[in-house]
């Protein structure tokens, strides 16, 4: 059974697939009103919806001018990284002590996946596709607790992705590539290899030199 979801939810809900997917970009000033038209609603749900965001970190309201989107902060996005390196190094650490032979053909699948989506030109998919492959191996390490930290930077991962892949240019046929090494380095148990190679991974899509590993 699928769920409703009431106007005020459905509005956030909206609103901040925008936000994550870079369909509203960080800076950019938006009204109720432009939102309610754009949702065919009322500004009541949207303006619950703005105060649930700006609790959450995603905007900033300003009184009878309308809401800020929240920029990503150039700390933040390195401080992203600088997780997920801790995080993806440990996941692939304590996966590759057992066989990954599941692992590395779900990896696969997903950069044939990626392969599509970037031909068809759907980068708001690939983002999500993007960070969805990084997320496989971190989860087949079987650590909940990692795992549950990884998955509360799962937002700001996407956002990241998306504002990567719109702000251009990128080369998405070197991330896939990138992605391909990441899998087989797994599947070769080379755990130190990997750790290298997802430095450079990161810092390419995020413009970010990785400091102090």
């Amino acid at each position: 059974m699928s769920k409703t979801y009431s106007s005020a939810e459905q509005a956030y809900r909206a609103v901040k697939e925008r936000i994550l997917s870079g369909a509203l970009a960080g800076g950019e000033l938006i009204s109720e009103g432009e939102i309610a038209a754009s949702l065919g609603t009322s500004r009541t749900p949207v303006r619950e919806a703005f105060l649930r965001l700006e609790t959450e970190g995603w905007m900033k309201l300003y009184p009878k001018r309308g809401a800020l989107v929240a920029p990503i902060p150039p700390a933040e996005a390195e401080h992203v990284a600088h997780a997920r390196y801790v995080v993806e190094t440990a996941a692939v650490r304590s996966a590759t002590a057992n066989d990954t032979a599941g692992l590395v053909a779900a990896l696969r699948s997903s950069i044939e996946r990626q392969r599509e989506l970037a031909a068809a030109g759907d980068l708001d998919a690939f983002a999500l596709a993007d960070t969805d492959f990084h997320r496989t191996y971190v989860l087949a390490g079987g650590n909940p607790l990692l795992s549950g930290f990884y998955d509360s930077l799962r937002e700001r991962q996407r956002r990241m992705n998306s504002v990567a892949l719109r702000r251009g240019p990128v080369d998405i046929t070197r991330i896939i590539e990138q992605h391909g090494r990441l899998a087989d380095l797994v599947a070769a148990a080379d755990v130190d290899g990997f750790a290298d190679a997802l430095v450079e991974h990161l810092s390419g899509v995020h413009q970010l030199e990785l400091r102090g590993r």
